[in-house]
């Protein structure tokens, strides 16, 4: 990789729960989950979704946490990263334009009419409102690339699968990705957390 360009990564998730079992149904998709990624690692995560991991309906913008977030009570959650190179103007757009998200998160919440949208082919766009693949979507975007001659409110997470754009870095049971810290994982239940200290 050249000195000037940097790493972006997107990563692809299925947790097996009823509301991504229902989004499947409609997508016919493996995955129904998208993220943005800043390290290879996995801890810079940011995406829409669940605010409260036991509660699928209080969902907005987010950094989602590998070790002590929704994935640690869907312990077989399945993945695909992908990654790609962009130049260091193109890595700063990405960060300001999270950055500013993460400054307004408060006033984000989930598109969910756009994902009925989606399942009927119509853009459905509503103010400060995104799902997953919508709000990764608009990042490249802002970001200044665009990927797909779709609005961000049609784009789906198998549209980054499907992209050639993107090179293939892992797929399998998320928590066998070689690079997350598996003494952290053997800690299986959340009492065993609490009890070390860490807080949910």
């Amino acid at each position: 990789m050249d000195k000037e360009t940097k790493v972006v990564y997107v990563l692809l998730t299925d947790t097996g729960t009823l509301f991504t079992k229902i989004i499947k149904w409609f997508t016919n998709a493996p995955y129904n989950h998208v993220s943005i990624v800043f390290d290879e690692e996995l801890n810079e995560i940011y995406s829409f979704g669940r605010k409260d991991p036991r509660n699928p309906l209080i969902v907005g913008f987010i950094r989602q946490d590998v070790y002590l977030g929704t994935y640690r009570y869907f312990y077989n959650t399945r993945c695909l990263l992908l990654k790609v190179e962009v130049s260091s103007a193109e890595y700063i757009r990405f960060r300001s334009v999270i950055q500013n998200f993460n400054n307004n998160k408060d006033i984000y919440s989930y598109n969910f009419l756009g994902i009925v949208g989606v399942a009927i082919n119509c853009p459905i766009n509503q103010r400060n409102k995104y799902f997953c693949s919508q709000f990764v979507a608009e990042v490249f975007e802002k970001s200044g690339l665009s990927l797909w001659n779709l609005p961000s409110t049609l784009v789906t997470p198998n549209d980054f699968l499907m992209n050639p754009y993107f090179k293939l870095v892992y797929e399998g049971r998320l928590y066998d990705y070689p690079l997350l810290d598996k003494e952290f994982l053997s800690i299986t239940s959340m009492d065993q957390i609490l009890e070390r200290g860490v807080t949910y």
